[in-house]
This record gives C-alpha cells, structure tokens and sequence, in this order.
C-alpha cells in the first residue's frame, strides 16, 4: 500500500497538502464537508499489521476524546477506512514551537511566561483526568505567533495514570519520550507520574529563555549519563551575557531537581512559580512592554 495519501478522501477527509511526518505517522491538512479544515493523521502502512502500534495509535483518540480543553488540540475523528488508521484533529493556526523557536532565538521572559502559562493549563486538565502526557517538547506545541496563542499536541505516548500495569504498552524498564527533554526517572522506565512532565515543562521553559537546553549533551549517550549523574547548567551561566533574575533562575532550576522531592508536585505549581518570577523581572525593566514580542 503507497504512503502517499495526497488527494485521497479518508472517512470524509480531502487530503489536500502534505504537512509532516514522524516515524509512526504522516501528517495532511485536509477538508472534510461537516467538520472543515482539520489534520489528519495517517498510520504508516508497514504499522497497520502491528496490534501494539495501531493500539497505541488509537489511544491517542482515546486520551484526546477525554480531555477537552481550549489548549489542546481537539480530537474530532478515528478509525479505520479501506485499511487506512486515520486520526482526525482540530486544525490549529500557527507552527511547532520548536521551528518558531528555531528562527526567533531565545525570547523575553514575558513571552515565555505566556506560553508555559497555556501549555501548564493544558497539562493541568490533562493530569486532572488521570493522563501524563510523557513527551512535552516544543515540536508538540502549537504556536500562532500573530497571537500568541500556544496549544499542546500529540498524545501518542501519553499513559493513563490508573491503567493496570498488564494492560500497560511500554514494557517496564524501557523510556519512552524524546531525551532532551524527559525527567531522569523516565531513563529507567519505572512508571513516571506528574512531576515528570512537570520536569519536561522546566526544560521547555529553559530553552525559551536560553535558546539552549540544560545539559551540553551532543549524543543520547551523552545525554542519558548526564540526565543521570550532573546537575543541569544553571540557567545564568546557559548563555555568556544572559542574566536572568535569581528569583527566575531557582524557580526554573527548582523545575529541574532531579531529586523529586524538591521539584514542584504540580504543573499548577510550576507554571504560577514562573510566570510570576518571570513577568515580575520584565516590569522591572524600562520598556518592557516593547519587548513582548522581541528577544530579551
């Protein structure tokens, strides 16, 4: 079966531009008569005969049907058409936060503030019903710069927190999430909670500030060594030149304390800890209404 759905109309959907694609799954915007514009993603055919990867395909229909919230994108459809497993999602404006990122640079306190305050809401509801999203990183996070709007993406690997271990599609001592940004506990596979994507927001919230991440790491070796045995880069010396507020500074590296006794137990906690410690650096600076949208 050809992966390129290009054209072709899944359970309604017109698939009209290709617009991604990851190791599981390509990604189209398509049109569909009732719904209108959504993205809808296509599991790869090689998967379709894989029960553990179209079970875990679908979840994510399970997990977005769940939790509604104005930031996350909405599921609207699932299933399977003609031997194709499709998931159908709200058409969200904007980019990846990680290719916003990526061209902007590190960016003001403020406006890091406005978009881990949406992402902290969005985990919030997620957690509230029992689901850890388990691979929060910018390329999972919707951003319409022209308004500043941010919405969380992509419940793929997420777990729900009350499954029966038997019923669990990770196998106990495998991670699963994308390095850069999990918690140290996930590198052992045990069964992570709240505080891991509590972790996972902190290195978010690093790397807007920063425009780099908080271990020098090149490699996964590297990195997953680090993770486990060093202490994170303190966000004053990420960057030769870039100072940030102490209050700032240990709330971010609160965020990631590897020892969990330390780091906040909620998202809720985290993200009111930043964008107070953030938004209060910014007043205190002339013009800082000017540098809501530019660079620190």
């Amino acid at each position: 079966m050809s992966e390129n759905h290009l054209g072709r109309t899944i359970a309604g959907y017109r698939l009209v531009r290709h617009i991604g694609e990851g190791g599981t799954a390509t990604v189209y915007k398509a049109e569909h008569p009732d719904r209108g514009t959504a993205a809808v993603k296509v599991l790869r055919p090689r998967l379709a005969q894989d029960p553990v990867a179209v079970k875990r395909f679908h979840r994510e229909a399970e997990f977005g049907k769940r939790v509604i919230h104005p930031k996350i994108v909405q599921t609207l459809d699932n299933g399977e058409d003609d031997g194709v497993h499709y998931l159908a999602l709200e058409w969200a404006e904007g980019e990846p936060l990680a290719n916003f990122v990526q061209r902007a640079g590190n960016l003001a306190p403020v406006v890091a503030a406005n978009i881990v305050e949406q992402i902290g809401a969005a985990l919030s509801a997620s957690h509230a019903v029992g689901i850890i999203h388990r691979d929060l990183k910018p390329a999972n996070i919707m951003y319409n710069p022209a308004t500043g709007e941010a919405k969380l993406l992509d419940f793929g690997i997420a777990r729900d927190a009350e499954v029966a271990p038997e019923e669990r599609l990770t196998r106990a001592g495998f991670f699963v999430g994308t390095i850069q940004y999990v918690a140290p506990e996930t590198l052992s596979g045990e069964l992570v909670g709240e505080q891991a994507d509590v972790y996972s927001l902190a290195t978010i919230a690093y790397s807007l500030l920063t425009g780099v991440l908080p271990f020098p790491g090149k490699s996964p070796r590297e990195l997953f060594q680090q993770l486990l045995s060093m202490d994170p880069i303190p966000l004053n010396q990420a960057v030769r030149g870039l100072r940030f507020s102490p209050q700032l500074e240990a709330v971010v590296m609160k965020g990631l304390a590897r020892d969990r006794s330390v780091r906040p137990a909620t998202v809720d906690e985290f993200t009111t800890d930043f964008c107070t410690a953030a938004r209060d650096a910014d007043q205190k600076k002339p013009g800082f209404l000017s540098a809501i949208f530019g660079r620190t």
